[in-house]
């Protein structure tokens, strides 16, 4: 069951040393979600060979340019490949108004459905789901509005075990509600669910924590979730900068971490003034040890091994 992250841009505002503004895509079950789109998310994606076909859903993080200057380029490679499914975007109030004027101006009549779904960014609400998945915000302290988004899989039904069914001539009918946990009752003899089924896998969850100052806040939303990003964007060391301009540290990102109990943490959002990124993780793992570089080109599996390099 695929669940996993794969990292496409991690720096901040600046495009430096080899890294990109940011971008992630998520892989569940086969269904690809992008996270913010940084410029140069496309090439990214071509570089990584993911095909940006298979991405029906965009989710925004914030209207700060370097989470979505890459846009308007890949919705235009949609439109010039004659895309024909709608791609949906999930997003803070204006950015529809910022991509209408461009396509305006631009005399650009997408051939595809664009489907926009303006997200409130002040509170913790679903605002995706399928049968498997749902997508709910995490609301940020920034700038301007920003929210973050947690992917948590839904609670999965009871395995029935194939021998049980022959064995006690279950009939097709009753076998919705063993999943779900009911016993078989059949001649007044009850066989119970522990005899007929094995526990559902845990359901996995992933949170991306985008720009934000210091939020405790946002524990209680990400509470043991399996795989926590969290933005790093200054060491300890610039703290206060980290304050002036909404953002957080190594350090911040460790505790909010730690506090909400989470398996691993993934840092990135990296200031261009950081070339070695070793001693940002080091500082981030005196808080919190199972800490990460969120390093473009790899996967980070959720609740599984933390870190496999891209084939």
């Amino acid at each position: 069951m695929t669940f996993e992250v794969t990292i496409l841009g991690s720096n901040s505002a600046l495009p430096a040393h080899g890294r990109h503004p940011t971008s992630q895509v998520i892989n569940h079950h086969e269904k690809h979600f992008l996270v913010d789109c940084g410029e140069g998310t496309q090439m990214r994606l071509s570089d990584l060979k993911i095909k940006r076909s298979k991405i029906e859903h965009i989710f925004i993080s914030h209207l700060h340019g370097d989470h979505y200057y890459g846009l308007i380029g890949l919705i235009t490679s949609y439109h010039l490949l004659q895309r024909q499914t709608p791609l949906h975007i999930f997003a803070p109030a204006g950015l529809k108004e910022i991509l209408d004027t461009n396509f305006r101006y631009s005399q650009t009549h997408l051939v595809f459905d664009l489907v926009f779904h303006e997200v409130d960014c002040s509170k913790s609400v679903t605002i995706y789901e399928n049968d498997e998945l749902s997508v709910s915000t995490i609301p940020m302290n920034h700038r301007i509005p920003c929210c973050g988004f947690l992917f948590q899989e839904k609670k999965h039904l009871r395995k029935i075990i194939p021998e049980k069914l022959e064995q006690y001539r279950i009939p097709v009918s009753a076998i919705a509600g063993i999943k779900q946990g009911a016993d078989f009752i059949s001649d007044e003899t009850k066989i119970s669910n522990a005899e007929l089924t094995l526990p559902p896998p845990l359901s996995r969850s992933y949170a991306f924590c985008s720009d934000t100052l210091f939020n405790q806040k946002i524990i209680p939303i990400v509470q043991g979730c399996d795989l926590l990003y969290h933005e790093a964007t200054f060491m300890d060391e610039a703290g206060d900068r980290a304050t002036q301009t909404f953002h957080s540290t190594t350090l911040q990102a460790g505790a909010i971490a730690q506090k909400a109990g989470v398996k691993k943490l993934l840092i990135g959002h990296f200031s261009a003034k950081y070339t070695n990124l070793e001693q940002m993780v080091e500082e981030a793992r005196t808080i919190f040890p199972k800490t990460e570089l969120a390093i473009e080109g790899q996967k980070y599996f959720v609740a599984s091994d933390i870190l496999q390099p891209t084939e």
